[in-house]
C-alpha cells in the first residue's frame, strides 16, 4: 500500500511479487461477521494492528501476550491515516472466550492479556488467529470500532526487513539505554541487565556497558532497530511503556519510508525487499481483495501518517491486587476513540493538537 501511488505498482505482476509472501487468514473471526459479508473498500477503515516479539525459545503453546496495538485510522475521504496507539497495560473488560483448547471466563484485565487468553493451548495459525480475535472482540466491546482488516506484525521479522535496506534512519526523541544488549570490555556482547519474570529490570550486571541510544537523529543496523522498538525502562522521559509505544509507531514510519524512498526505486533490492516485508506480516484483508485496498490508498504515503498518544502519554495508573499496576484510560482518550469510531479524528486533533505525537 505504501508504494501504491507509484507506477511501478500499477504492475500486474509486480502486485503479485508484493503479496505473495503475505500471509493470508481469517483473524478479526466473529467481531466482524456481519460486516465481512456485505465489505466495501468506500468509506472510513480501521485497521487493527498487532505487534508481537515472540522468541525462539517460547514453549508454542504458551499464550502469546500482544506487544503492541495499534489502530490505524483511514478517513472516508483515502487520503490521511492516523495511528492510535492502545496501551497493553489498559484495564479493561475482555469478554469471555473459548478457543477449542483453553476456555477463559471473561475479566478485568489488562488489554494484552486478551491475545493470551485467546492463543494459549494452541499453536501455529490457529494461536494468531484466536488470539487477535478475542483481542477485536475486546476492541469492540471498549471502543464500539470493529476492524475493517488487521496484521499481525511480528517485531523479529521486521529485522529481516531493515538488513535489506541495510539500515533505518529517525529521530530518537529520548536518550535510551538498552536492558537486553550490551558489550564487555573485550567487546563480547552480552546482556547488561538481569530482569523480573515480568521483563521489568531487576539489577544491573556488573562489567556489561548497554547499548545506548542518544536522543537526536540515528541511524539504526538490524539487530539496533529490533533492541530499540522493545525498550521501555531505562527511557530519560521515563514514560515507559508510552515512551515505547511512541517508539514503535515511529520506527514503523520511519520504515515505510524507508521502504518508499529506497526500496521501490531499487530494482536489486525490491525482490528481497518485498519477500521480508510480506514474511513480517500476517493478514486478514476483511473481505477485501488485496488489490482493492491498495488502489483505494494510493494517495496514502508514510509522510501522511498521523501518529498519536493516549492518557496523552502519561501515566493514568492504579494499583489493583492480583494485576499490579495498571492504565486507566482517562475521558479524552475515550473521546479519541469515540472520534476514531465517527471518523472525526481531525476535529478531536483541532480541539487537542498537544496529543499528536512527534514522528
Amino acid at each position: 500500500m505504501v508504494g501504491s501511488g507509484t507506477a511501478v505498482v500499477g504492475s500486474k505482476v509486480l502486485f503479485a511479487a508484493a503479496t505473495k509472501d503475505v500471509t493470508r487468514q481469517n483473524l478479526i473471526g466473529s467481531a466482524n461477521t456481519e460486516q465481512r459479508k456485505h465489505a466495501s473498500i468506500k468509506g472510513a477503515k480501521n485497521i487493527l494492528l498487532v505487534g508481537v516479539d515472540i522468541r525462539a525459545s517460547q514453549n508454542p503453546k504458551v499464550g502469546t501476550r500482544a506487544d503492541s496495538i495499534i489502530i490505524l485510522h483511514i478517513p472516508a475521504s483515502h487520503d490521511q491515516a492516523y495511528l492510535v496507539s492502545l496501551p497493553r497495560d489498559a484495564y479493561v473488560h475482555i469478554p469471555a472466550y473459548d478457543n477449542g483448547k483453553e476456555s477463559y471466563a471473561g475479566g478485568q484485565e489488562k488489554i494484552n492479556s486478551a491475545f493470551f487468553f485467546g492463543s494459549r493451548g494452541l499453536t501455529g495459525p490457529s494461536k494468531l488467529s484466536h488470539g487477535f480475535e478475542l483481542l477485536s472482540l475486546t476492541i469492540k466491546e471498549l471502543t464500539g470500532i470493529t476492524p475493517d482488516a488487521g496484521a499481525i506484525i511480528d517485531f523479529q521479522g521486521f529485522k529481516k526487513v531493515v538488513e535489506v535496506l541495510g539500515k533505518v534512519c529517525m529521530y530518537v526523541d529520548e536518550d535510551t539505554t538498552s536492558i537486553h544488549i550490551g558489550h564487555t570490555k573485550d567487546g563480547k556482547k552480552a546482556v547488561p541487565y538481569k530482569t523480573h519474570p515480568d521483563g521489568t529490570v531487576a539489577y544491573k550486571i556488573p562489567g556489561v556497558t548497554a547499548n545506548f541510544y542518544k536522543k537526536g537523529n540515528h541511524c539504526f543496523t538490524p539487530e539496533e532497530a529490533l533492541d530499540f522498538v522493545r525498550q521501555r525502562d531505562l527511557l530519560a522521559n521515563k514514560d515507559s511503556d508510552y515512551g515505547r509505544q511512541r517508539h514503535q509507531q515511529q520506527f514503523l514510519k520511519a520504515v515505510l519510508r524507508e521502504v518508499v524512498d529506497k526500496g521501490l526505486s531499487s530494482p536489486t533490492k525490491l525482490p528481497g525487499l518485498l519477500s521480508a516485508v510480506g514474511k513480517t506480516m500476517t493478514v486478514d484483508d476483511g473481505g477485501i481483495s488485496l488489490e482493492d485496498w491498495v488502489f483505494a490508498m494510493r494517495g496514502i504515503n508514510p509522510n501522511d501518517l498521523v501518529t498519536l498518544k493516549t492518557n496523552h502519554g502519561d501515566f493514568n495508573s492504579q494499583r489493583i491486587p492480583g494485576k499490579g499496576d495498571v492504565e486507566l484510560l482517562s475521558a479524552t482518550s475515550k473521546d479519541l476513540l469515540r472520534s476514531v469510531k465517527n471518523d472525526t479524528v481531525q476535529n478531536f486533533i483541532q480541539a487537542h493538537p498537544d496529543w499528536v505525537s512527534v514522528s
